[in-house]
Order: C-alpha cells, then sequence, then structure tokens
C-alpha cells in the first residue's frame, strides 16, 4: 500500500514542512494541519503482501524499496510515498519526533561544523563536496525502565595525629550496604540494523518533549525505516547502556571514606514500557580525497556527528605548539626559582 498525499488546490504532491510543521505544497505553497488534513486527498495502492516492488500514484513507475523501508520517493517522478503496510499493525510506530531543521538549514549547519574543525585538512573545511543529504526517519525504542541497586562494601577511615614525639595512624572499618531504587524515562536505542550504533548514540540528546502521535503525513517527502529488532531484542543493550548512570549514582552515594571495596553489587534493572518511535536524522554523504565520509545530524538540534578526516600537518603544528609552550614555561619557572633562562 503506497500513500500519496495530494494538494486540495492543485493536485500536485505535498510533503512534510519541519519550517512550519504543516504539510506543505510546493507548487502552489498551499500549508495544512496534519491533524485537519482529509482523508480525502490520500491516494492508496495496496499490495497483497510486503513486496519490494510497489506501483507510484503519480507517473506508474516502479518504486523499488528494500524489506526495511517505509517510506521513500519515486526515483522516476520524485514524489515522496509512504508505505502503508510497512508503518501499520505491529510495525505502526507509537510516536514520531517530526523533523525541526529543513534541509536547507541541515546544509547550512553542517558547512559551518566544518568549518570549525582546526585539524582537519583545508580542503575539507571549506564544506563544498557535500555528495547528498538525505532527510531519513530511524526506528528507535524508546524505555521507561525501574532499576533496583543492592550493594554492599567495605570501607575505610583513616587519619594521622602527632601526640609528643609520635605520629599515629588510625584507621576505622566500615560496612556500607545501599538499596537504591532509580527510575528512567524514555531512554532511547535504534533499532535498525543498517545503522551504526555508536553514531546513533551520539546525536543524543533529543527532546521528547516534542513527540507526536504517529500519522504517515510526518514521513511525507523522507526516508523513513521500519525496526528490526523489536524491544525485547534490544532490552540487554539498553541495561547495558544505563548501567554506567547507576554505578555513578551508587558511587555518589558512598564518599567520606579514606577507600571503598565492593563486596557485592547486585543491580536489577526491569521494563516498564517501550515505545516504538521513529526520531529525525540528517544523514550527510561528503566526498573528500576520493573518499567518501558519512555523518550524522540530529533533525531537531542540528547536532553533528561522525569522523572527519584529519590533516597529519595540522596535528603535528599542534603538538608542536604545546611543546614549545611547555618549555617556556619550563625555563620560566626554572628562572623564578633562581635558575638560569637560557
Amino acid at each position: 500500500m503506497i500513500i500519496h498525499y495530494k494538494c486540495p488546490n492543485c493536485g500536485d504532491d505535498m510533503a512534510f514542512d519541519s519550517v512550519s510543521g504543516n504539510l506543505s505544497c510546493a507548487s502552489c505553497g498551499r500549508n495544512d494541519s496534519i491533524e485537519e488534513f482529509s482523508d480525502d486527498y490520500i491516494i492508496n495502492t495496496f499490495s497483497e503482501d510486503e513486496a519490494k516492488e510497489y506501483e507510484c500514484n503519480n507517473c506508474g513507475a516502479a518504486v523499488i524499496t528494500d524489506a526495511d523501508t517505509s517510506a521513500t520517493s519515486c526515483s522516476f517522478c520524485g514524489a515522496g510515498v509512504v508505505l502503508a503496510d510497512r508503518v501499520s499493525g505491529s510495525l505502526a510506530p507509537d510516536l514520531v519526533l517530526p523533523f525541526q531543521i529543513s534541509k536547507e538549514q541541515a546544509m547550512d549547519a553542517f558547512k559551518k561544523w566544518c568549518k570549525n574543525g582546526r585539524l582537519t585538512p583545508d580542503g575539507f573545511m571549506t564544506a563544498d563536496r557535500i555528495k547528498n543529504i538525505t532527510g531519513m526517519y530511524v526506528p528507535f525504542w524508546l524505555y521507561d525502565l525501574h532499576s533496583v541497586a543492592e550493594v554492599r562494601a567495605k570501607a575505610t577511615k583513616v587519619r594521622s595525629y602527632t601526640r609528643g614525639d609520635y605520629v599515629y595512624t588510625e584507621t576505622k572499618y566500615y560496612d556500607v550496604e545501599r538499596k537504591i531504587d532509580l527510575t528512567f524515562q524514555k531512554v532511547p536505542v535504534d533499532a535498525s540494523k543498517k545503522m551504526n550504533d555508536e553514531l546513533m548514540d551520539k546525536l543524543e540528546p533529543y527532546d521528547f518533549g516534542k513527540l507526536k502521535d504517529f500519522k504517515t503525513a510526518y514521513l511525507a517527502g523522507y526516508l523513513a525505516e521500519k525496526y528490526n529488532y523489536d524491544n525485547k531484542d534490544l532490552l540487554p543493550r539498553v541495561k547495558s547502556k544505563v548501567s554506567s548512570y547507576i554505578n555513578k549514582y551508587v558511587s555518589s552515594t558512598i564518599n567520606g571514606y579514606s577507600s571503598v571495596k565492593y563486596v557485592d553489587q547486585n543491580i536489577n534493572t526491569r521494563e516498564r514500557k517501550a515505545y516504538y518511535v521513529l526520531l529525525p536524522v540528517w544523514m550527510v554523504y561528503y566526498d573528500f580525497d576520493k573518499q567518501e565520509h558519512t555523518f550524522a545530524m540530529n533533525g531537531v538540534t542540528g547536532k553533528v556527528v561522525g569522523k572527519p578526516p584529519l590533516s597529519k600537518k595540522k596535528i603535528a603544528a599542534w603538538w608542536g605548539s604545546i611543546a614549545a609552550i611547555s618549555f617556556i614555561g619550563m625555563k620560566i619557572l626554572s628562572f623564578a626559582i633562581g635558575g638560569e633562562l637560557l
């Protein structure tokens, strides 16, 4: 099933506009609220099963997708389409975080980010080799979690004091126990096998206060993927993700001691609720030095992540300047305490 959103004025295709938050027609400029858009102007084409080939309602051309795509565009006429059978039933997202940054704004933000790379080659900093920039809704699970941490530790307090001609060291030993309840809300984990987990993690944080109930209209004009892993598959990963925060919090409650040695530590984390959501990501493909570099941008905040190329000359110059400053500093210190400044 393919969905096209047709303009009631001129019949051209409409797409989600990140600036206005509405469905927008590029031909006549009409804007419609997604909440109020009439179903009369949604055109559907049905398929019997989840095929990899659909038919474009605009021009009749075949829309070829892989099995994970849920929104794309016709390669012939450019119409944005949503494959509705891939966002319905068990594949229907609970929520969507709409794009807040337009393609033009994303392009400008990426160029600005490139120019701030002090250790990147000069040719990269010009940001004039952007091969493609694609708006994509990436499938995530958001978890509400409840954790109970039970900890037992041995701790010491050590103090030294002088009495007469003798220096005494006093050591006191303590048994420390903690039982802590912690709750986490909307912890994100990407559910696409195509996306790099580390890259997706670095895009955080997202403003989840702007989440909307899912409607297919938000996907119009963008690419979208359906999830490959369900919430049960990713539960071990989200537990691992919050474990470092739990350990830090437990440690913050055991202070004032000279030493702490953990004897037993038991952390039990349970899922309270999981939401299937689509989060906005601009994927930027940059062609530099005969290689394609991939970067990701948070579609709400404009945060860019990825590994840019580094200039060996700039790195060498940077380390040289640090060494020179350190050398001068040592000479000044030597002179200040009675040495000679050579």
